[in-house]
């Protein structure tokens, strides 16, 4: 009797396409694109841009930092106050004082920076009473969790960067029984990948039954 092994799935890198072109904008995100695409008209100079894990910050921040010709750096070692600057998740270890002499700095010289964080500033653990004014003088703009519409094209674009292609049948099966999030959409097309090479099959419908049917085991 022949036997069935399993596949085993191969970790195959892939790249995730990052132009502005590849960013899927619905009501959730408009604002915050819009916002992106208003620079250098900003009314100070930062803004901050929060949401949840998985919602395009990221993507959106090296958009602007493309655009601007900017730089990447740390709450905990900002540097310079000059030019524009992204700061990726600046509650997380943050030298207080060096953070609020850089913002002072970077209103002297015209500079902005991009602050990218899951939640606003109110909830950042900062104590330092001036660095919390400075922040919540900026404005903040927030990504909201995706419509069916968004959620919809999001699976066909993590899909397409992974080189997978699928139905408009699956595409609607999914959006109505997945988390309804950036970061569910993202999972359970890779959850789909890896069952798919492990029993050599395509990503269809009914895999994505036996996927779901899994997790609700687990």
């Amino acid at each position: 009797m022949k036997s069935e092994i399993a596949q085993l799935p191969l970790a195959l890198p892939f790249r995730a396409a990052q132009g502005i072109e590849d960013f899927l904008v619905g009501p959730s995100n408009a604002e915050a694109v819009a916002w992106i695409d208003r620079w250098p008209e900003w009314p100070a100079h930062g803004l901050v841009l929060h949401g949840p894990p998985g919602s395009g910050k990221s993507h959106l921040a090296e958009v602007w930092r493309a655009k601007s010709g900017g730089r990447m750096a740390s709450a905990e070692n900002p540097g310079p106050g000059e030019g524009q600057v992204v700061i990726d998740n600046p509650q997380l270890g943050a030298d207080e004082t060096a953070l609020f002499h850089f913002l002072n700095r970077l209103k002297e010289t015209g500079g902005h920076v991009l602050f990218v964080a899951p939640g606003p500033t109110a909830g950042w653990p900062f104590v330092l009473a001036d660095l919390r004014s400075r922040l919540a003088a900026l404005p903040a703009v927030a990504i909201a969790p995706p419509d069916d519409a968004l959620l919809e094209g999001l699976l066909q674009k993590f899909f397409t960067d992974r080189q997978i292609r699928v139905g408009a049948d699956l595409l609607r099966y999914l959006v109505a029984r997945i988390e309804r999030s950036y970061d569910g959409a993202r999972r359970i097309v890779a959850a789909l990948d890896a069952a798919a090479l492990a029993q050599g099959r395509a990503v269809t419908v009914p895999l994505a039954a036996q996927v779901l049917a899994s997790k609700e085991e687990t």
